[in-house]
């Protein structure tokens, strides 16, 4: 795909009007104890208080350490886990107040593209099968073996490969399968969770590119869940990053990678390895300390606060900041940080036991 038909393609996604809204979202796990008696003692909180929005035809990008709920929210989302609290609106109705048929046929509207392609896939069933099986599933009329072969050609693959089975094919080529499944019912929102962590590098620009030809060809919106922030740079409109049940941080994606706001992201970023030896040098990098807390027990205040290098003795520790808008930045740039403006403005420094100073210069004379 070409700068100018991927610029114009961003240009026409970022003017749509809105297709799902999120508020409030959780989705907290039961922790239960007991034999005779069981009962509750407390709750793993994955999703804790999501509010996100994904415009028409747009590809929102979710990122963030492992564990910190972006699958689960992806799910909830879809209904594959039932929300504990919150409401999710696809174009106008409230997914929440579905139930039986009415839900079943919403979710030719909504469809996932898993991380496993091999998992994901019936071992027992060709390719044929796998795919027209949501045909068959919704009731689709018409020649489903040519619909399968239409599916099959649109994801790059022959129409030989229909009377194959899943293990015949390479992880690039099951996840096409898995794309081509997923589109069959002509959904409106795909969401895709890890669509290309478990495959080889040059795999993945493949898979990435297949994903942005259809959006472009089929009018597709898509929710991209990933720990590879140069994937999302290259794929996403929007950036949404997630920490410990919550979103601290979102941005159009060429705002959030040229001026991220939260500690969170800024360490994201500067951990990402820049090719350019020169330049990989001379830049700061920020660790942060500890692994993730538990969200059996999340910490109270800002969830970060624990980790941040930012850290206050004031507010972060009592008070759990919102998503706002921050002074000189677009509506559009949200961030969750009592302090962003005084560490953007150099105000707040970071501890000098998180930060790795770049190297020194060489000497010329030497």
């Amino acid at each position: 795909m070409n700068d100018q038909t991927s610029a114009a393609s961003a240009e026409k996604r970022a003017s749509s009007d809105g297709l799902l809204s999120v508020r409030g979202l959780e989705v907290h796990f039961p922790i239960r104890s007991g034999i005779i008696i069981e009962r509750q003692v407390g709750a793993v909180k994955a999703v804790d208080g999501v509010d996100l929005d994904i415009p028409r035809g747009a590809t929102v990008g979710l990122v963030g350490e492992s564990g910190c709920g972006k699958s689960t929210l992806g799910r909830a989302i879809l209904r594959l886990v039932e929300p504990t609290a919150g409401t999710v609106t696809f174009d106008g109705t409230d997914l929440g107040a579905l139930a039986g048929e009415e839900l079943r046929r919403m979710r030719r509207q909504l469809q996932m593209v898993f991380q496993d392609p091999m998992a994901s896939l019936d071992p027992r069933q060709n390719v044929q099968s796998v795919i027209s099986e949501p045909l068959r599933a919704h009731g689709v009329g018409g020649d489903h073996r040519a619909r399968v072969r239409e599916l099959l050609d649109l994801v790059g693959l022959p129409a030989s490969a229909a009377n194959r089975y899943p293990h015949e094919f390479s992880g690039g080529q099951r996840q096409r399968i898995g794309i081509a499944r997923a589109i069959a019912l002509e959904p409106q929102l795909i969401v895709a969770d890890e669509p290309v962590s478990a495959l080889d590098v040059s795999i993945q620009a493949q898979v990435v590119n297949l994903l942005e030809e259809l959006q472009d060809r089929l009018g597709l919106t898509y929710l991209v869940i990933a720990h590879d922030l140069a994937v999302v740079r290259h794929i996403a409109d929007i950036v949404a990053v997630m920490y410990l049940g919550g979103l601290v941080e979102q941005a159009p994606s060429d705002d959030l990678y040229a001026t991220p706001l939260h500690p969170y992201t800024k360490a994201l970023m500067s951990a990402v390895p820049i090719p350019d030896p020169a330049v990989e040098d001379a830049r700061q990098r920020i660790l942060l300390q500890g692994d993730l807390p538990s969200p059996a027990d999340p910490p109270p205040g800002c969830r970060f606060h624990t980790r941040c290098p930012f850290r206050q003795p004031t507010r972060c520790a009592d008070e759990r900041p919102a998503l706002r808008t921050v002074a000189g930045h677009p509506a559009t740039h949200r961030v969750a940080c009592h302090w962003a403006e005084d560490i953007e403005a150099g105000r707040i420094q970071p501890a000098a036991e998180a930060v790795i100073e770049p190297d020194p210069a060489p000497d010329p004379a030497t």
